[in-house]
């Protein structure tokens, strides 16, 4: 017998050389949905890029790559 189960989306964020990691909040939204909700709790997200999913120990982990310009 075949028994699919969907795996738990993780999220990653990259903060002064730590990762942060960020539960779901609503596993029906969209990842660009997940990205928005965590923006305002970590305003660098604002910018962020979203990087291919890896499935890595029973979860599926997207990580929150930050773009960090230069003025000038």
């Amino acid at each position: 017998m075949l028994v699919s189960t969907q795996l738990e989306r993780v999220f990653i964020l990259n903060e002064k050389g730590q990762d942060i990691k960020l539960n779901d909040p609503e596993p029906l939204w969209s990842i660009q949905a997940v990205l928005n909700f965590y923006s305002n709790t970590y305003p660098m997200l604002t910018t962020a890029k979203i990087s291919r999913p890896v499935i890595k120990d029973d979860t599926v982990q997207y990580r929150f790559e930050t773009v960090i310009g230069t003025k000038g």
